[in-house]
């Protein structure tokens, strides 16, 4: 017997002839019937339907907003209490030593702050929020809706279709809005490059507005394997890949998720864990960065693949943290780690790949320009 936790919608991923997978403790669609391929090069051409509903969905109450906002901020770097109402924000929970614990999206709705973390650290998230917060702020966690999300340049058209509203929402703007006959919270945002929205909606009706979705032409369901082929074209970090508790967000290369009123001499500046490092960072750079990669050839140089500065000798400088086949660049991509001076674009470097070292060039990141709405 598994003890995998099942979607909302795992009967249509099932009757949409999804190949399933187990991801982050979900039985997860990995693909459908168009494959991989067709369904990212369709997300980027029209517009691709995801489950994400293995997110952790989670509300902060305090008095108002300015305190929950403020007590967020000793556990991230991010100016939340600046944050305009019904605008949203990427962040990331930072641990003493200036690691990432998780990234997240955090959403000014007006008399409470919603939370969206990732599957894999949703537990240790909300545990971690319950210990460090305030008596007075309290952590909510949504058990009863499901998450969608709508990507790609058709997906305004699709879901105004729905909605009209949608189409004034600009890029991290959120809202609550009715499709199929229920509130739907809306962000105008995602995880692939491309415009789009993430849309939560109570369980009892999420198959009903999936459908709906599905029922335009313009749209595909989509799953995991275009989903990380997708973020990985757009530069995006994947939790527990390109990021984890042993790289700092200046590392990363997230230091514009930090505002100038969180850095050393704003107004806020520190009081988040690990800022001592961090802060120290973000003035004197760090040690090694993310990189995009563009292995020659066209065999992919996938995740652990080790780095070097030479096609013979030495040790190894880095290693790749996320890499396959870029379908819309026609080529292989990847990123990893590298030293600081070895990351700028055009660097030659090696990677080792089943014994043999084959040449692979630093890249500027993203792979494939952002289409988001401004």
């Amino acid at each position: 017997m598994s003890d995998l936790k099942i979607l909302p919608l795992d009967g249509l991923h099932r009757e949409l002839g999804a190949k399933m997978v187990p991801f982050a403790g979900y039985d997860m669609p990995v693909q459908y019937a168009a494959g991989v391929m067709k369904e990212h090069l369709h997300t980027r051409a029209a517009a691709g339907l995801f489950d994400v509903s293995h997110m952790g969905q989670v509300i902060l109450r305090g008095a108002d907003f300015e305190t929950v906002a403020l007590a967020m901020e000793t556990l991230v770097p991010v100016n939340i209490a600046g944050l305009g109402e019904n605008r949203q924000r990427y962040g990331f929970f930072t641990d003493d030593q200036g690691g990432i614990l998780d990234d997240l999206m955090l959403a000014n709705r007006g008399d409470h702050l919603f939370v969206v973390v990732n599957a894999a650290c949703k537990d240790a998230d909300i545990a971690h929020m319950r210990a460090k917060l305030p008596a007075g702020v309290t952590v909510e966690v949504i058990e009863d809706r499901a998450l969608l999300a709508l990507q790609g340049p058709a997906a305004e058209t699709v879901l105004a279709g729905l909605n009209p509203a949608v189409a004034d929402m600009t890029f991290m703007d959120v809202a609550t809005v009715s499709l199929c006959g229920v509130d739907c919270w809306i962000s105008r945002s995602g995880y692939t490059g491309e415009d789009g929205y993430e849309i939560s909606v109570p369980v009892a009706q999420a198959e009903e507005l999936a459908r709906a979705l599905l029922a335009d032409d313009a749209v595909l369901p989509i799953g995991l394997g275009a989903r990380d082929s997708l973020r990985l074209e757009g530069g995006l970090c994947l939790y527990g890949h390109d990021i984890d508790t042993g790289t700092t967000p200046v590392q990363a290369g997230l230091t514009w998720a930090i505002q100038k009123i969180r850095r050393t001499g704003g107004a806020r500046g520190g009081g988040f864990p690990g800022a001592d490092r961090i802060l120290s960072e973000l003035e004197n750079g760090a040690s090694r960065a993310r990189v995009g990669l563009r292995p020659e050839g066209r065999a992919p140089m996938r995740e652990g693949v080790a780095l070097f500065a030479d096609a013979e000798g030495g040790t190894a400088i880095g290693a790749v943290t996320s890499g396959g086949f870029g379908p819309s660049v026609e080529a292989p991509v990847a990123m990893g780690y590298v030293p600081a001076d070895l990351a700028a674009p055009g660097t030659q470097l090696w990677g080792e790949v089943r014994g043999k070292r084959l040449p692979v060039q630093v890249a500027a990141l993203p792979f494939v320009p952002a289409n988001f709405k401004r």
